[in-house]
């Protein structure tokens, strides 16, 4: 009560005579006060810019086999079409209508009031980009807003696997697309010349991005022009295999391994095709965080396939607090090798954000969906209070995450290290009056002490000591508060350590020291050509750096498929001519199991999660799991068919028109093998066969 006080006191006070907003030196505009920022359409029913799912394959081919000018995409609304979304039987429904293809249906949410508060607490969007006509200019899927969170640069579209799914369709394309060092350091350069100066944190993915002869330098480059978060989106095969390469890694500056890791055991990795893969990941984990860099598991979930690990692997990050502090899930998107997905299948492996809160609660008993989970881009408004502590003469505009409330989700639970008991945080902390309270700071733009004074009076109001761990004390909260956002900014570094580009291996142990890990569940839904929307495209927080400029993610890798416009266009060789000229990398597919030096690791596991059997629910539905298996049924359906057919046409001769079958005698077509055909190759050949083709 005395807290509440003091701060409706202070609150009255500060309002008076708000200061205008200054402008940092990293952006032209000045920092948007809550009440400035604009919000796409929300809610429902609702109408919004959507792509036919036909339309865009037909002119992307035409335009990648050259028949059409790659401009057009600039210029006209190509494949664009309206959809509305709509709430009907207690679920939330994309619904649309191409003209030439009919209508099309897809699912958004299996629970209407989770969707109704990750859209009622959305703060609105960031500053407006600008400074940025270079990079930004892809007509209707330009980024238009924010100053994004992740800066994605794709080395190589090489890799040394060959799974299911892939939003890229990985080392089936025919020719190679990597980047070379000039590219490498163009795409970083260009980068920061954007207004709003943002991305602290740099993504190098694939492909495999280990693969490409300049991963190390990449990321020693993005440290040194002054990303203090360099990330590796990997599958682990590398720094399993190497602990040198890790600790190479390590000292050139990545910070965070982003883990492809689809379940706890090798059984729930099967559908990759790799015979050890689970194995793999763990030696990549005790490789990388014995060298200082921080593990984040990206699972992707598909129903039918894992989506009972949810909650296993969130147990294997409550049991492993001081290695895991951060878990990704992705609901599948279909795209890459899944575009041509079948309806069936679609609809019977759709996943969307809110299953994932649902099932972590069902699965783990942790999390309220309304109560504990929010869109990440709640968290723009204490991003823009850490702008505001920082001052105008900050290099770097905060880590915000602005993106649209349908694109992601997260749930933050304190995790005591030393006795494991957890409690979300929100269960113990107001979140949503606690983001009120921020946004009035942040409304009247005071200096960094009024300011930080009034972010722990609104910390002490919103905390119930009663609900919070055992040994957490309002103290602790502050300190998270003070470490991820800097409030105490003059001996920052000196506290927690520092994350700039001159960190050393002591500061990582000082940041790892904490008793607390501060575990973030998150869930990132990447759209496809099913459920795409421009309002979430236009402000993406995850842009590709591309040699035709920064186009979202979702553009990028669905939409209209920017990837296979531009890989085309630039892309390095051939896959002959790169085999010619630099020989075959390795891929574990069909089985094969990746050789390890040891592996022994110190995780804690639970031995029923890692023996539990590989998920069955698509095979005792008679559902295809993979693009693969699906294209097999469809190639023996339409044998079947073929074979039915001629059996029919031959018996209408015989029975209908009188011809006499002679004794001994074998058609042409029986000749050529279509009457005696072979069986269709199961899904393991047809990958042992690619694998042939494409290495060793």
């Amino acid at each position: 009560m005395g807290a509440n006080g003091v701060w409706q006191v202070f609150d009255r006070l500060n309002q008076i005579k708000q200061n205008p907003s200054f402008t940092p030196k990293w952006s032209d505009k000045p920092l948007l006060k809550s009440y400035q920022k604009a919000k796409p359409p929300l809610g429902w029913p609702r109408e919004t810019d959507s792509l036919c799912p036909r339309c865009i394959p037909e002119i992307r081919q035409r335009i990648v086999d050259g028949e059409v000018d790659y401009k057009i995409l600039l210029n006209e609304p190509v494949g664009e079409i309206k959809a509305k979304i709509v709430e009907r039987d207690g679920k939330i429904m994309m619904v649309k209508e191409c003209p030439k293809h009919g209508v099309f249906e897809d699912l958004m949410s299996i629970d209407p009031a989770f969707s109704k508060h990750l859209e009622d607490v959305f703060p609105g969007r960031d500053i407006r980009a600008h400074n940025d006509d270079k990079l930004h200019n892809h007509g209707s899927s330009t980024i238009t807003h924010g100053r994004g969170s992740v800066l994605t640069i794709d080395l190589t579209n090489r890799c040394n696997m060959m799974c299911d799914p892939c939003f890229m369709d990985a080392n089936q394309v025919g020719f190679v697309h990597e980047l070379s060092w000039e590219d490498i350091k163009t795409l970083l350069d260009n980068a920061i010349s954007i207004k709003p100066r943002r991305q602290m944190s740099v993504q190098f993915s694939g492909g495999e991005p280990t693969l490409s002869p300049y991963f190390l330098d990449a990321v020693a480059y993005a440290r040194k022009v002054g990303y203090n978060s360099v990330q590796a989106a990997t599958n682990g095969i590398e720094f399993a295999k190497r602990p040198d390469f890790c600790k190479q890694a390590a000292e050139a500056g990545l910070r965070y391994a982003y883990l492809q890791f689809d379940g706890i055991g090798n059984a729930a990795n099967s559908h990759r095709a790799v015979g050890n893969l689970f194995d793999v990941k763990l030696r990549a984990i005790e490789n990388l965080w014995s060298n200082g860099v921080d593990i984040v598991p990206v699972i992707t979930i598909i129903n039918g396939v894992n989506n009972e690990q949810v909650g296993h692997v969130v147990q294997f990050a409550l049991d492993n607090p001081r290695k895991i502090p951060f878990l990704s899930f992705q609901p599948v998107s279909f795209t890459g090798r899944d575009e041509a997905i079948t309806d069936e299948r679609r609809q019977a492996q759709r996943y969307t954000l809110s299953h994932l809160a649902h099932a972590v609660k069902d699965q783990v008993g942790i999390g309220e969906p309304v109560r504990d989970w929010f869109p990440i881009s709640f968290m723009s408004t204490f991003s823009d209070f850490a702008d505001l502590a920082h001052g105008p003469n900050a290099d770097w505009g905060q880590l915000s995450c602005g993106c649209h409330p349908n694109c992601g989700i997260g749930m933050a639970v304190m995790c005591d290290k030393e006795t494991k008991e957890h409690v979300p945080v929100t269960a113990f902390l107001n979140a949503d009056q606690l983001a009120k309270d921020i946004a009035r700071l942040n409304d009247a733009a005071r200096g960094r002490f009024l300011s930080v004074l009034g972010a722990s009076l609104a910390l002490l109001r919103n905390y119930n000591s009663f609900n919070a761990p055992t040994h957490f004390r309002m103290t602790d909260l502050i300190a998270k508060f003070d470490k991820c956002f800097g409030m105490s900014k003059t001996d920052h570094g000196k506290k927690y350590g520092k994350v700039t580009g001159d960190r050393t291996m002591a500061d990582i142990q000082k940041r790892r020291a904490d008793r607390w890990n501060f575990l973030f569940i998150a869930g990132m839904w990447f759209q496809d050509l099913f459920n795409y929307d421009f309002r979430r495209t236009e402000q993406c927080i995850i842009p590709y750096a591309t040699q035709e400029g920064e186009i979202s993610f979702c553009a990028y890798n669905t939409g209209v498929g920017w990837r296979n416009i531009i890989e085309k266009m630039h892309m390095t060789a051939t896959l002959t001519k790169w085999y010619e000229e630099h020989g075959r990398h390795e891929i574990f597919a069909g089985n094969k199991a990746v050789p390890l030096s040891s592996k022994e690791h110190r995780l804690v596991l639970n031995e029923e999660h890692v023996n539990a059997g590989r998920q069955h629910d698509l095979d005792d539905k008679g559902i295809a799991k993979t693009a693969r298996e699906e294209k097999a049924r469809a190639r023996d359906e339409a044998l079947k068919k073929k074979l039915e057919n001629e059996k029919m046409a031959r018996l209408y001769r015989e029975h209908v028109l009188g011809e006499k079958r002679v004794e001994g005698f074998v058609p042409l077509d029986g000749l050529l093998g279509a009457a005696s055909p072979k069986p269709a190759p199961t899904v393991e050949a047809e990958k042992r066969e690619e694998v042939g083709a494409m290495g060793d």
